[in-house]
């Protein structure tokens, strides 16, 4: 029987490559995304990267979604009275009333369609190609299972109507904010997101009793270590507001598997993803200048930046720039499958933490040289003082994850950035289109 599960923040970066990779595994995704951080655009690719037979078992959960079925509705009137555009409408006002159930009964629609395009052929109508196209998108929204709902997990009651109405047999938890710096400067906004956002998730799962968790947690949680590599049974000490949401949601885990040992929660506690999707049609897109190190890069690489700041000089490193475990975001995303599938198995899950990182440390400076070699453009540096609450050098055991899940990371530096500048050529200003001059 085919998995249901729901991601949140997966119109993310991380979550958009995961969807990919879920729904190729077969599983059935609901994402759930209030679009702070990502746009709509990247789950349409995620349709295009999958195919039509796939992107059958892919929901998108946004309230804007009534406002193209509204304006399409009106559309086929406008253009058309025919006994066929009056059946289309009948059908739209019934399947936005319906339940989600049998909204899925519609996805043969799309045959209706073909059908009638080729009547309307035969006839030689002029209003052929309008209708048809409105046709379309209508059938690709019926076919694509979306629903009306508000997607933020801060809402409880929102998150309420989406449990009521689906069974979830697990949920892979990205939603959050994640910058290092911003959270220094607003915390408050931190723990509203992170913390709220999670316990009120945490609270309508067990409600509907669906206990199976893959929890996005971080490498941050490690704070500066005093030995490296990070081994998963050192103790923890974020150093910022985003390292210790990450680290009270995995107290809470813990906690909440103590008192109901029927959860099975697994936490990743994942390094620097980097790169993108091997197509060039998913990447990271940030609003506003990047926090990390790669999309920084590649901005200066197509020209939006005129040059990249590196965050200290004078660490005690090779090179003095900080070094980090760099992980491609497609290693990553299969992580994230591996361990939703051991929560399927019978085994005694308990709830654990489980580095994903490649166990190879990598400086900034080197990091860029990598891009350079990879794009065959040169990137400006300005060396600034370091930022509050970056550790000097991090990078993860991978013993735990390739005893535990079977996992361990396939892509090398090079590879990371080969497929972030693909990402970055194809698509110089992200999910965006061009500022018109």
């Amino acid at each position: 029987m085919t998995k249901s599960i729901l991601v949140t923040g997966g119109a993310g970066f991380i979550g958009t490559h995961t969807v990919v990779q879920l729904l190729i595994q077969g599983f059935k995704v609901t994402i759930i995304d209030n679009l702070d951080n990502s746009v709509e655009e990247a789950v349409h690719r995620v349709r295009e990267l999958v195919g039509p037979q796939l992107s059958l078992n892919l929901q998108f959960h946004l309230n804007c979604v009534i406002v193209e079925v509204l304006e399409l509705e009106v559309c086929l009137l406008v253009l058309c009275s025919c006994i066929f555009v009056r059946l289309i409408e009948v059908l739209v006002k019934k399947c936005m009333k319906m339940s989600y159930v049998k909204l899925v009964w519609f996805w043969k629609f799309e045959d209706l369609i073909c059908i009638v395009h080729c009547v309307f052929v035969c006839l030689g109508l002029t209003i052929l190609d309008s209708v048809c196209v409105i046709a379309n998108r209508m059938c690709v929204f019926l076919t694509s299972n979306a629903r009306i709902v508000e997607g933020d997990i801060r809402n409880k009651e929102d998150l309420e109507k989406l449990f009521s109405q689906s069974k979830f047999d697990a949920v892979i938890h990205f939603a959050g904010l994640k910058a290092v710096g911003e959270s220094m400067s607003h915390p408050f906004r931190y723990f509203d997101n992170n913390l709220i956002g999670s316990i009120t998730l945490y609270q309508v799962m067990a409600k509907y009793n669906c206990k199976k968790l893959v929890f996005s947690s971080s490498s941050t949680v490690y704070g500066q270590p005093k030995i490296i590599p990070c081994v998963e049974d050192f103790e923890l000490k974020a150093m910022n507001p985003y390292g210790r949401t990450k680290l009270f949601l995995e107290e809470i885990a813990r906690d909440i598997h103590a008192a109901d040992p029927e959860w099975k929660i697994i936490l990743l506690r994942y390094f620097n993803p980097v790169g993108a999707h091997e197509s060039g049609k998913l990447g990271e897109d940030p609003l506003g200048i990047p926090n990390n190190l790669m999309p920084y890069i590649q901005q200066v690489a197509v020209g939006r930046l005129p040059e990249l700041n590196v965050y200290g000089h004078d660490y005690p490193t090779k090179d003095g720039s900080a070094v980090r475990d760099y992980i491609h975001v497609m290693d990553l995303a299969d992580g994230h499958v591996t361990a939703l599938q051991k929560l399927f198995t019978k085994e005694d899950i308990g709830c654990f933490a489980c580095n994903l990182g490649t166990g190879r440390g990598t400086s900034v400076l080197e990091m860029v040289t990598a891009f350079e070699k990879a794009s065959g453009k040169k990137i400006p540096v300005k060396l600034c003082p370091r930022r509050p609450g970056d550790a000097t050098e991090v990078y993860a055991s991978t013993d735990k994850a390739a005893r535990e899940l079977n996992w361990k990371a396939k892509y090398g530096i090079d590879e990371m950035c080969r497929d972030q500048w693909n990402w970055a050529r194809q698509n110089p200003w992200g999910y965006k289109k061009p500022p018109t001059k």
